[in-house]
């Protein structure tokens, strides 16, 4: 029996490059698995709508999942992973140079689709691993992650690296992908990822903007060793991205500061009437959040 395989599609230049050529060589994935933090700029969410075209076009599988949490404690029920940094009053990890937001949000979510995926149990139960295809290109930088990863010898899963084996960089993967007829696609990541660079922030929607202004302000108590989401400032920005927006008059700056002023106490009194009630009648985050944008909306109005 021929092991079944999967590929971790993340709708960045690596792994749109990778799919396209195992398609094109007759070794397409058996399944294809995007996770879906909630918070990808919406030019990722675009070029993934177009290859879920492109993918059932060629009779390929492909899953969006998400992490789901179902613990809440005494908190209201929130959906992703800008829930969960606004009920906490936190940061991602990464901007703390850890990296336990990609783990739980994207490759938590991937496993636990597989290992509920007939296929995959079928395989396990006879002796065999699931092909997983990742990709890490040829570049220095993914060397470094490829050396890691390499090491780990894992139970269930055959991890692959065909951009390894083929010997493509990312400049390799770009040509691949126009070579094939599909657009380049931008980098994938959070709106409020570390990794944001200033120009891509400054096509970031305003209600996006609202959220990371009230992500830093809801964290700021806590924060000792890091200034904001972008860490410490540069020679080219920041370290809080709240002070970017307003710098860049990417909001208006009384907007600015009324969601400083006002909304991280708002939100943490709504937390506290939402935990006086029993789980099953708690209003939701998104609720709150949904007043929170329609308010905004209006003064700016």
């Amino acid at each position: 029996m021929r092991a079944p395989s999967v590929l971790c599609y993340g709708a960045g230049v690596d792994s749109t490059a990778m799919l396209v050529e195992l398609v094109a060589i007759g070794q397409p994935p058996d399944l294809v698995l995007t996770a879906d933090t909630g918070a990808e700029k919406p030019e990722t969410y675009a070029y993934l709508a177009m290859m879920r075209e492109w993918m059932a076009a060629r009779g390929i599988r492909h899953e969006v999942v998400r992490y789901v949490t179902k613990r809440f404690k005494h908190w209201p029920p929130y959906e992703d992973l800008a829930g969960s940094l606004l009920t906490n009053g936190c940061l991602p990890s990464i901007s703390f140079g850890r990296h336990s937001c990609s783990a739980k949000y994207k490759a938590a979510p991937q496993e636990a689709f597989v290992k509920a995926w007939a296929p995959a149990q079928a395989a396990w139960a006879a002796g065999q691993k699931v092909v997983r295809f990742i990709g890490y290109d040829a570049s220095t930088r993914d060397g470094q992650r490829y050396a890691h990863a390499a090491g780990i010898d894992d139970p269930l899963f055959d991890n692959q690296y065909p951009l390894r084996v083929w010997g493509w960089d990312r400049a390799a993967c770009e040509a691949r992908i126009v070579a094939e007829g599909l657009p380049v696609p931008a980098k994938s990541s959070c709106v409020f990822c570390l990794a944001m660079k200033p120009d891509e922030l400054r096509q970031v929607p305003a209600h996006w903007l609202r959220i990371i202004v009230l992500i830093e302000a809801r964290a700021a108590p806590r924060l000792r060793t890091v200034e904001g989401l972008w860490r410490r400032g540069t020679k080219t920005r920041p370290g809080r991205m709240t002070d970017f927006i307003r710098e860049e008059g990417l909001l208006p700056a009384a907007e600015v500061d009324r969601i400083i002023a006002a909304a991280p106490t708002d939100l943490i009194r709504f937390q506290e009437r939402a935990a006086a009630l029993p789980i099953e009648t708690r209003p939701t985050l998104e609720s709150w959040l949904d007043r929170f944008h329609a308010q905004h909306m209006t003064e700016a109005a």
